[in-house]
């Protein structure tokens, strides 16, 4: 499976430390598994999925998407706080 990363997801693993990226490697491959592990969103948020975990105790929540077959798109991580907010402002500048 092809796997893509959003500017603002990259942004955001590179502030990450090597414990926090080994638990993000862990939950992708575990994505990439079961492709509907997360939970499936609706309205303006529709075919995107969202994922929560723990590292470290904090939850984080990293969304994708499949955009064609065999591609899996990682759009967005971080903690609950102004996530879904962030989360659709992402998507609507995209169109």
């Amino acid at each position: 499976m092809r796997i893509l990363q959003s500017r603002s997801f990259e942004k955001k693993v590179r502030r990450f430390d090597k414990k926090m990226k080994k638990a993000l490697d862990r939950e992708i491959e575990r994505i990439v598994d079961n492709p509907h592990l997360g939970e499936e969103k609706r309205g303006d948020l529709r075919g995107v999925f969202v994922h929560k975990y723990k590292i470290l105790g904090t939850q984080y929540l990293l969304s994708y998407r499949f955009p064609e077959e065999k591609t899996l798109e990682l759009i967005l991580i971080g903690p609950h706080e102004n996530y879904y907010r962030d989360l659709s402002h992402y998507l609507k500048s995209r169109k």
